[in-house]
């Protein structure tokens, strides 16, 4: 049985319900979802914590507040990892606290 697994991605203008992929390998079953924000990303990472998503990592657009929220919302149920930048190049070159908030 394959890892589920989700990587969230916040780009202003995305739509989780459009903008979502799964690529299976036989070791893991990767979801990508893209949202538009922090409070999405939080509804979103709930949701696929009920289907039975076991691990989430953030983009590196989510700032040190945007990973606490989403930490947050799934409440312990499941690691939240994030990938690291002190500056998007996709957010204007501000970090995801910046831009969001």
């Amino acid at each position: 049985m394959a890892l589920k697994a989700a990587f969230i991605f916040v780009a202003p203008k995305a739509d989780p319900k459009k903008h979502r992929a799964v690529v299976a390998t036989p070791i893991v079953e990767l979801h990508v979802v893209g949202v538009k924000d922090y409070d999405e990303a939080c509804e979103v990472a709930k949701e696929l914590v009920d289907e039975g998503i076991a691990a989430i990592e953030l983009c590196g657009g989510f700032g040190n507040i945007g990973v606490a929220k989403v930490a947050e919302a799934v409440g312990g149920k499941v690691p939240v990892g994030v990938v690291r930048f002190d500056i998007h190049p996709g957010l204007e070159n501000k970090s995801g606290d910046e831009f969001f908030l």
